[in-house]
């Protein structure tokens, strides 16, 4: 997948599907508008994204003298493997500054999607908007589409149980550890990646090694606790139990981490990339009298997990 980041100047070199949105996410709703790019595929058609960087909700935020800090369903990194994942072409990370936010939607369509990416098909939800003051959207496509021979395609929210699909539904998941249903919104669970670092080496100690990822600071967190999980590393997928917490038993200062116990596993990780996928929230994160009770409790939840992976 070719990667157009922080340039305002490009120039594809074939007719191009474009899928215009901020992909928050990228979740089964804007699959459905990837979907649609796969098709154009099939008729020779190469197929784009195109996103903003920053967010067009960071960037105002800022301009405005607010603090901002959105914490991110998917990193940029996570979107990038997905997009990739999903036969994706070309990646636009536009870059969102005081010039390009002022670009008049006509001169946008006309310059970037039709000069610059060659477009002959755009796809968007209903909810589009760009250019100068927002005032580019689905209408404004339709009315140039003729003029520049590109056909427009709105694609309609999808909904689970009623309710539309959307990144503030699934933050408000996410915030109620509700991670098995975040597999029915994102076609896939939620999850983390990262480099294996070194930890305090307690689990070990105590006949429980773990491993410690480091992720993302600006990684959207559940509720701290214990989740059963999955572990992908080297193409392989393991069974797992995680903690998201600091380890109020060891220590006060511990920083945020995200440990994980995997099953039947002995291998050395350090220093190597996994993703550790949340499958289901088991509990709460304590605070216990002795590592004696801490071991206790893991034992306990490590016996739970092999009779949800069907183990034992």
């Amino acid at each position: 997948m070719k990667i157009i980041h922080n340039q305002t100047t490009f120039m594809l070199d074939k007719r191009s599907a474009v899928a215009i949105g901020k992909f928050d996410g990228v979740h089964i709703g804007h699959q459905k508008l990837i979907n649609q790019l796969q098709k154009q595929k099939k008729k020779g058609m190469q197929t784009v994204i195109f996103t903003f960087d920053p967010s067009p909700a960071e960037y105002f935020a800022k301009l405005k003298g607010q603090d901002f800090l959105e914490w991110e369903i998917t990193t940029k990194e996570e979107k990038r493997s997905l997009f990739e994942e999903f036969g994706v072409d070309v990646l636009v990370e536009f870059p969102l500054n005081e010039i390009t936010a002022h670009i008049e939607p006509e001169v946008f369509v006309e310059q970037y999607l039709v000069e610059y990416l060659k477009a002959g098909y755009i796809v968007a939800g209903t909810d589009l908007s760009f250019g100068n003051k927002g005032r580019g959207n689905a209408e404004l496509l339709r009315e140039m589409s003729a003029q520049f021979d590109f056909q427009i395609e709105i694609v309609d929210k999808v909904c689970f149980r009623g309710l539309e699909i959307s990144s503030t539904l699934i933050r408000e998941k996410i915030a109620n550890g509700e991670v098995d249903e975040l597999i029915d919104l994102l076609g896939r669970p939620y999850s983390f990646q990262g480099i294996i670092q070194h930890g305090n080496h307690i689990g070990r100690t105590i006949g429980m090694p773990t491993i410690n990822l480091a992720f993302e600071k600006r990684k959207l967190l559940p509720p701290f606790g214990v989740y059963y999980s999955e572990v992908v590393w080297n193409q392989h997928t393991y069974y797992g139990i995680s903690n998201i917490g600091n380890k109020p038993t060891i220590s006060d200062k511990e920083a945020t981490g995200l440990e994980t116990y995997i099953y039947d596993f002995d291998q050395n990780l350090y220093h190597q990339h996994i993703k550790v996928k949340l499958l289901k929230y088991v509990r709460e994160e304590l605070r216990f009298e002795s590592l004696d009770k801490l071991k206790e409790q893991m034992e306990l939840d490590l016996n739970g997990g092999r009779r949800f992976f069907g183990l034992s």
